[in-house]
């Protein structure tokens, strides 16, 4: 991450409303990738990030550079990248206990009344059809079968959660060099 703020212009600023000022770096400069880029799918694929693996290591996996961090959050508008990156299951199960208190509370709490629309399914040429639900109420709920409906607890709740921010955009490295000589023009004017 630290990459990420090297080229970012450095300014005065008066830190203690003292007549002294400290060069600090400007965080208030930002960049954008090319909307081309962006919009462009042939310049990304979708990885899954392995469990317990950090940003840091992705980047290192992905890219060859763990410096790169930074890119992957930018790509994935990821704002806050403690809770907005896959948390691996013992820090997903801190997790849990810090917000309901004990996991077994979580498991046993009911979040959601699900109609099932459709199981996962093969087609014929192999593509295959995610699993689609409807949340309802519990009086909807009790009026289906057992084949039509599920009930979602707290834990799977926040396991699927964390489980859908698993699957990442990631630029194609050949695209690469020209974001970071981009960003280099941008901080030099």
């Amino acid at each position: 991450m630290a990459f990420y703020f090297k080229p970012f212009p450095k300014t005065n600023y008066n830190l203690n409303y003292s007549n002294s000022s400290e060069i600090v770096t400007n965080l208030l400069v930002r960049f954008k990738i090319e909307e081309i880029l962006r919009n462009n799918k042939t310049s990304y694929y979708q990885i899954e990030v392995e469990e317990g693996e950090k940003p840091w290591q992705y980047a290192q996996r992905v890219y060859d550079r763990a410096d790169l961090d930074w890119l992957v959050f930018l790509v994935n508008n990821i704002v806050d990248p403690y809770y907005d990156w896959p948390l691996g299951y013992s820090e997903l199960n801190s997790y849990i206990k810090s917000k309901y208190g004990k996991v077994e509370t979580a498991q046993t709490t009911i979040h959601e009344y699900r109609k099932i629309l459709n199981q996962n399914s093969v087609l014929f040429d192999g593509t295959i059809v995610s699993k689609r639900t409807l949340v309802v109420d519990q009086t909807t709920y009790d009026s289906l079968t057992t084949d039509e409906r599920e009930i979602v607890y707290k834990y799977d709740y926040e396991v699927e959660l964390n489980d859908n921010k698993r699957n990442i955009k990631s630029i194609n490295p050949r695209d690469i060099t020209r974001i970071l000589n981009q960003i280099e023009d941008i901080f030099e004017k």
